[in-house]
């Protein structure tokens, strides 16, 4: 690859994906005249063959033979005993126990979009599952349940990655050989083996992200033969259609879109350097690009929360991350309308504005230390014992009892209140005592005190600061409005803000939210709202409210940041739990369940990880040394077939880097499975630099070579396979096993 070296034929264009042929060419008798090359051009074509493979797949009627026979194997290597074992494995805690929420309705919240969700519990309802298991913890037997059917969902989507691996590569203008070697390591990789046989979501990701990769290599192929064809929009609208799938299994398929996205931005590019390309049609190329690859994944993600929507019809444990308005689009949660004004006496319930709005709620149990009074907590779901009286605290004798005596009159800014628990008589109260959990200095204790016929004290005295008002009802920002009023309580006495955060009380408040008077209290915090509101002397014509419910739009947007946040909040360390740095290196697995000395345990097949590993960081080398030479005058890049490579393995490399490095930007827990789309990008530069290195071997030696890695990467996948199937191991095995010392197997 000299500098030196001729190039026979004119470089092949970003984005050129050649047809395979013999090692040397037959000299071409289909060029396009002069006249034939400007009528062409005029119509963005570009010269080339007049014959066409659709996709740029020129395959042999043996392949398809040879793919079968692919295929037989990894049905073998996948459906291998995936009845075992027989009970609940790793995250199928979490996915099962989704698939049953969505068969019997109940609505609740995952960090994941719904699509690869919906695919395993239309299995398990075709296969007659009732929703009634729990899938509460690991090893859990399963009773009626047919898991077996729902782990078929990741493994046939597994089995299927494989020959998509194969024809990527094919229409790459890779060797069958490498395509071969591709599929098989792909079969044999230990860790997408293990998490293909389960209930999980990463099987499902990685087949959505290799078909993504497959249909947008072929359209490239179409693309650079001829635009604007019947094929090309068919790739094209496929490539859109995987992108949406992909996106709609994890957000990790952002960074697939973000890979075909470069690509995409790549051609226009090009095309916009291209002056036989008019202006009108490279707007042509554009809006077609950006109705399939933006509006058509757009449309395929929002429809997949449209029928989440549809099947989450009833109130569930996910009622408490969102917002009131929509959780009263629930079955099962829906409110009466109430009174639209809060006057001295009325029977309130009152909401945490932050937070998913919790209710403000006590209940007979006092706190073990502190005080030892009643516990004021905030509580997601609607009971009795959230139910407030607010009152007058500056009103002559007994405020709980004057104001039944009294014309009606409405709680304004600066009134001073107390608010007494209906169920218990007792008193919102604060005093200088630190909470059980947060027990810091500028924190003080909310409790229940009081007994029957008690005034109280001034330790029960709050003053109303209204925030702000509903811009529809002026009257809401001069006195509390039901749903429409956002306002602070101040304790007079201290100075504090009654307050609520996301900290959890111990076993003995239920686990229930902590309420504190907070002198230090974030605005966002300490803003409260009254839900309901009743009184005896509203005649029953007065105006009453209710919440607006929100339209699918809303709620989608909603639910979007909803996941957003609880996924940038899962920072708790997890045993099991890795680091990015460490993934290329294969240093650590994840234990997936344990019984009986047999353990599943995600390990990677270690001659396919570190193989590809290998390819990465040689190309980045190579690459690196050619750009070197380049400035220095080489002109290594007007050799055609260090353009093909480049342009091939470029494309791959690229997409290897875009689905790992963003990992080293978040805080969250993240695990050894999150490398696995990456893997799948390596594995297939890794062939390819298989091929390149191959090039100039007479086909025989090339097969060979690719006999003994395929040979090695078997061996690896028989030696690891007790851990991948659960198979009995020994504690000498499973010691002898252990390359590295941070392979933590049990035994």
């Amino acid at each position: 690859m000299s500098g030196s070296v001729r190039a026979r034929r004119q470089p092949s264009p970003p984005g050129k994906l050649s047809q395979s042929g013999p090692r040397f060419p037959h000299p071409r008798h289909d060029h396009l005249d002069a006249d034939e090359r400007r009528e062409a051009a005029s119509k963005g074509l570009r010269p080339g063959r007049k014959a066409h493979a659709i996709g740029g797949l020129n395959l042999a009627p043996a392949e398809w033979k040879l793919l079968v026979v692919v295929l037989l194997i990894a049905c073998g290597v996948r459906l291998f005993r995936i009845s075992q074992p027989n009970s609940v494995v790793f995250d199928e805690v979490h996915f099962g126990k989704f698939a049953s929420r969505y068969i019997k309705s109940s609505y609740f919240v995952d960090v994941h979009p719904p699509l690869a969700k919906l695919l395993i519990t239309l299995a398990g309802w075709l296969s007659g599952y009732d929703g009634n298991f729990d899938f509460k913890d690991i090893a859990k037997v399963y009773e009626n349940v047919p898991y077996v059917a729902m782990r078929m969902v990741p493994a046939l989507m597994g089995i299927a990655t494989i020959p998509l691996a194969y024809l990527t590569l094919r229409a790459l203008d890779c060797r069958v050989t490498t395509a071969l070697l591709a599929s098989l390591f792909i079969t044999f990789e230990n860790g997408l083996i293990t998490q293909s046989r389960h209930i999980l979501l990463d099987s499902p990701l990685i087949f959505f992200t290799a078909l993504t990769t497959f249909a947008w290599t072929a359209f490239c192929n179409e693309d650079h033969y001829e635009p604007f064809t019947e094929s090309w929009w068919i790739w094209l609208s496929m490539t859109g259609l995987s992108l949406g799938a992909v996106v709609s299994c994890k957000w990790v398929g952002l960074f697939t879109i973000a890979t075909v996205g470069l690509g995409t931005l790549k051609q226009l590019w090009t095309l916009l350097g291209d002056l036989r390309v008019s202006a009108r049609l490279w707007i042509k190329h554009f809006i077609a690009r950006a109705i399939c690859l933006i509006l058509i994944p757009l449309i395929f993600y929002m429809a997949m929360f449209g029928i989440h929507f549809l099947i989450l019809s009833n109130s569930g444990e996910g009622d408490g991350f969102m917002s009131s308005e929509f959780q009263h689009t629930l079955r099962g949660r829906g409110m009466a309308d109430t009174f639209a004004d809060v006057a001295v006496g009325s029977e309130i319930t009152i909401r945490h504005v932050n937070t998913q709005g919790g209710y403000l709620h006590s209940h007979p149990h006092s706190y073990p230390g502190g005080s030892k009074q009643q516990q004021v907590t905030l509580y997601p779901h609607r009971d009795s014992n959230n139910d407030w009286r607010i009152v007058n605290a500056t009103a002559p004798g007994d405020p709980y009892t004057v104001w039944m005596d009294e014309d009606i009159s409405y709680i304004t800014h600066g009134t001073r209140v107390k608010i007494r628990h209906i169920q218990t008589d007792k008193s919102l109260h604060s005093h200088d005592i630190r909470p059980p959990v947060s027990d810091v200095d500028f924190q003080n204790e909310v409790s229940g005190y009081g007994i029957p016929g008690y005034a109280g004290d001034a330790n029960d005295d709050w003053i109303v600061e209204i925030y702000k008002g509903d811009k529809r009802d002026k009257e809401s920002s001069k006195r509390l409005r039901t749903l429409r009023t956002q306002f602070r309580l101040k304790h007079p006495m201290t100075g504090c803000y009654l307050f609520s955060h996301k900290v959890k009380l111990p076993d003995w408040a239920y686990e229930q939210q902590e309420v504190t008077c907070n002198k230090q209290a974030v605005l966002a915090n300490s803003l409260w709202y009254i839900e309901t509101s009743n009184h005896p002397k509203f005649p029953p014509d007065a105006p009453k409210v209710n919440y607006k419910l929100p339209g699918f739009l809303a709620k989608f947007w909603e639910l979007q940041r909803v996941m957003w946040t609880t996924n940038a909040g899962l920072t708790d360390r997890h045993t099991y739990d890795s680091r990015p740095e460490a993934w290329p290196r294969l240093r650590r697995g994840i234990n997936f369940w344990v019984k009986d000395h047999r353990q599943i345990y995600l390990l990677g097949n270690p001659i396919v990880w570190w193989l590809s590993t290998a390819a990465v960081c040689m190309y980045a080398a190579v690459r690196g040394f050619l750009v070197l030479r380049a400035k220095r005058g080489y002109r290594d890049f007007d050799n055609t077939k260090v353009v093909k490579y480049d342009t091939l393995c470029g494309f791959l490399f690229v997409g290897w880097a875009l689905h790992y490095l963003p990992f080293y930007l978040m805080g969250r827990q993240l695990f050894l499975h999150h490398y696995l789309p990456a893997l799948y990008f390596a594995i297939l530069l890794a062939c390819s630099v298989f091929d390149l290195v191959t090039s100039t071997l007479r086909p025989r030696v090339r097969l060979q070579i690719a006999a003994v890695l395929l040979v090695i990467a078997v061996w690896n996948y028989s030696y690891f396979s007790p851990i991948a199937y659960g198979l009995p191991w020994t504690k000498a095995k499973c010691q002898k096993a252990r390359w590295l010392k941070t392979w933590d197997f049990s035994w």
